[in-house]
């Protein structure tokens, strides 16, 4: 539950308020940096919101429970603040941010309004835009090897062993029969062919069918 300061909230009802957005983002590497959607910079929780920046706030989802939620910011490159070789350089990737309304005439009235991470950061001509994720994103991420019928693979990287210029124009769809019978390269395919699928829970035997255990692929 956010909790909003009792001033703030007054000046808020009394339609005295001059509300904007503040972004604090701290990189992986401990850099602090701010940015304001308000004309001018201003001076948030000791730290400079630049207005030069042009940050944006896009679309926001908010979700409940363990739901990971998500958001998007824009902005302009900056030589004093985000650089393009910066982004290349993938010194934003995962930065935490905060998200702040203030009242850029007390802005030590705020609130914060979500934390989340950049997920991704594209350049778009002189600008940019951040894909955020919320604290829950996390949860969903996929760590270790999963089982499955499809092999995990990438063609022609070096778990799979195939070199792709022996095969132009042959995509790989991951299933052991293409495995098997296009690349001859069963011996290092990386799923498990064998795997029941939901199709295993309602299977029943057939009358003169095989029913000895075995399973066809």
């Amino acid at each position: 539950m956010r909790e909003i300061p009792e001033e703030m909230a007054a000046r808020i009802e009394s339609g005295a308020a001059t509300l904007c957005h503040a972004w604090m983002l701290t990189r992986l590497d401990g850099t602090v940096l701010g940015f304001t959607d308000h004309d001018r910079d201003l001076e948030v929780g000791g730290v400079t919101c630049r207005a030069a920046s042009g940050w944006t706030a896009g679309a926001t989802g908010t979700a409940e429970g363990l739901a990971a939620g998500s958001g998007a910011a824009a902005g302009g490159l900056d030589d004093d603040a985000i650089t393009a070789g910066d982004l290349q350089a993938g010194l934003y990737d995962g930065a935490a941010v905060e998200i702040w309304r203030v009242d850029w005439a007390r802005p030590d009235l705020r609130v914060r309004l979500q934390t989340a991470r950049l997920a991704k950061v594209r350049q778009e001509g002189t600008g940019f835009t951040a894909d955020l994720e919320g604290p829950m994103a996390a949860l969903e991420r996929v760590v270790g090897r999963t089982y499955g019928r499809e092999c995990d693979a990438v063609l022609g990287d070096a778990r799979c062993g195939v070199d792709p210029a022996g095969f132009p124009g042959v995509r790989c769809d991951r299933r052991w029969e293409t495995c098997v019978g296009t690349f001859g390269n069963g011996a290092r395919f990386r799923g498990f062919p064998d795997v029941p699928g939901d199709d295993f829970l309602t299977a029943a035997p057939v009358e003169g069918g095989r029913n000895d255990g075995r399973r066809r692929r």
